[in-house]
């Protein structure tokens, strides 16, 4: 497959499984409906795709393991019917030799800590799974955090939020902060040894909504050495009328204006979101993006980053610093039920 001119496109957050998991689409045939899928992946560039899989509300939270299961093995039954097209990575050795081969690289993403059901042992199995991103809470509240629709309780990290990052610290694990409430994110920052991601998240300096971060949140996230994805969903990007390619370039060089280009990426929410900007009606449409970006003289190198390098930095230096699951740390026994 040819990846653009700059390298391949990463996109750090697509949530197509839920229509492959509810018979909507398939992954292997072009579509009229929805954003994304692997013909169109093809076509746009894109060489690495985290595949979300977000856990609806009416499933947690003691159905939020069961459900992931159900998606994933959905999403595994496409995956395997296009061996020679698209396969998951789990470490830097894979995601290197799938890159080689042209092959779209899929990334396992979860949007829910309640998957864990408060375990760290599930965590470590779900690690053995493939799983290698998990957004610690989606906007409501968890065992692990508060969300970002709870952010006005002012609450962070609980205990259990803080064992998990640490485990998946020591796993290999990519955090992702976007949905949490900014007591969490500062959290998580501070509790964890390696850089995390914004999966698909915007800038509340031009658009002043709770899912986007601030300037100090960026800042910080940057200090870190973390990504954040520049979401497409026209109410992340502007808080007034249709949004288009151009706010999304707003919004990718007010991160690069605090912090540089190292930081920022794509995180188009594809297939999560009911309103695209005009221009980016889906992945196809991604040159539109470069093309925008081009006209305001950005160098090659600047392009290289965003478009694909800084996420691919990230995903390496956390998957290498991984340990395996087991033999795991001591930890309290689970109590019989």
């Amino acid at each position: 497959m040819p990846y653009t001119p700059y390298g391949p496109i990463v996109d750090g957050h697509v949530d197509t499984v839920l229509d492959l998991a509810a018979g909507r689409r398939r992954l292997g045939q072009r579509s009229h409906q929805g954003h994304v899928d692997l013909p169109r992946l093809e076509e746009a560039g894109v060489g690495v795709q985290v595949f979300a899989h977000w856990i609806e509300p009416v499933y947690k939270p003691h159905a939020a393991l069961v459900r992931f299961m159900e998606l994933y093995d959905a999403f595994l039954r496409e995956v395997a019917l296009h061996p020679d097209r698209i396969a998951v990575v789990t470490s830097v050795e894979e995601l290197d030799q799938t890159l080689a081969s042209g092959k779209v690289a899929a990334v396992i993403g979860i949007e829910g800590g309640e998957v864990l059901q408060g375990r760290l042992g599930v965590l470590r199995l779900l690690h053995r799974l493939g799983v290698r991103l998990i957004g610690l809470t989606w906007n409501e509240r968890n065992d692990l955090a508060d969300g970002a629709g709870d952010g006005r309780s002012g609450g962070g990290l609980s205990r259990l939020g803080e064992q998990v990052v640490r485990e998946m610290n020591r796993l290999g694990m990519v955090v992702d902060v976007s949905h949490l409430s900014d007591a969490g994110f500062y959290d998580v920052l501070a509790v964890s040894s390696q850089p995390v991601v914004a999966s698909h998240s915007n800038c509340r300096a031009l658009c002043p909504h709770p899912r986007n971060l601030t300037d100090d949140q960026i800042r910080a996230l940057a200090a870190k050495g973390g990504v954040m994805g520049m979401n497409f969903f026209a109410r992340f990007l502007r808080a007034d009328g249709p949004a288009t390619v151009d706010d999304v370039v707003r919004h990718i060089e007010h991160v690069a204006s605090l912090v540089g280009t190292e930081h920022v990426g794509l995180g188009s929410d594809f297939d999560g979101i009911g309103e695209t900007p005009q221009g980016l009606e889906d992945v196809t449409r991604l040159p539109n993006l470069i093309e925008a970006l081009l006209r305001r003289n950005w160098k090659e190198e600047d392009l290289r980053r965003v478009l694909g390098g800084n996420f691919l930095r990230v995903f390496r230096q956390v998957w290498a610093a991984g340990e395996p699951a087991y033999p795991a740390p001591e930890e309290p026994a689970v109590p019989a039920r």
